[in-house]
């Protein structure tokens, strides 16, 4: 499958205005649903501009061509998953570690698979838009929020915080991107939760003294 695109492409243009941001969302917006319904090779910067209410003008002005709008519509999904981690680690300070293990476990999956198709449509032009690299700015910053708040578990730990957020991170990562490449995700997002809880308490556990 030949690739859309090597580097990670910027938008043209920053939008500053309320009204540019309204037009920036709905143009990203238009991408996922159009992505969504006729697939990644007849998605075109005409269509996603006929199904955000704009011309192809308008939309050149924010994204050159089709792998930018992916791109932008891929990392705001991301940073989407990204807040739902930071914002479940600020609440869930000073918790006990399995708690703060359920509660990063629910809020992940919720902010992941809100969309189940479109989650899954993303996933499958990752590969085709250099997505590793859009993953791993947005996993970054989760992956300190998670740190820090282990740091404030509960009970003493028997290993370093950084260790414990790094096996968590890959069982979410590893869970998800099964559940992704599934036939149908959707019927199993709840024995997926429920397995990956018991996978992951269950290492906790041993973090515990």
């Amino acid at each position: 499958m030949p690739t859309l695109l090597q580097p990670v492409l910027k938008a043209r243009k920053t939008p500053i205005q309320a009204r540019s941001n309204a037009t920036v969302d709905a143009i990203l917006q238009a991408t996922l649903q159009v992505l969504t319904s006729v697939g990644k090779e007849r998605l075109t910067t005409t269509r996603v501009a006929a199904r955000a209410g704009v011309s192809v003008g308008t939309l050149y002005q924010y994204f050159p061509n089709k792998s930018a709008l992916l791109q932008a519509t891929l990392r705001r999904h991301m940073d989407a998953v990204r807040h739902a981690i930071e914002t479940v680690c600020a609440a869930h300070k000073g918790d006990s570690l399995l708690d703060m293990g359920t509660a990063l476990i629910h809020a992940y999956l919720a902010a992941k698979m809100q969309d189940v198709k479109s989650s899954a449509a993303l996933y499958s032009v990752s590969s085709d838009i250099d997505g590793a690299a859009i993953a791993k700015a947005a996993s970054l910053r989760s992956r300190r929020a998670i740190v820090q708040l282990f740091a404030t578990a509960r009970e003493p730990l028997t290993k370093d915080p950084e260790l414990i957020a790094n096996a968590v991170v890959s069982a979410l990562n590893g869970f998800s991107r099964s559940l992704l490449e599934s036939k149908s995700p959707e019927l199993q997002l709840s024995s997926t939760r429920e397995e990956l809880t018991i996978l992951v308490h269950a290492y906790l556990r041993t973090c515990i003294r």
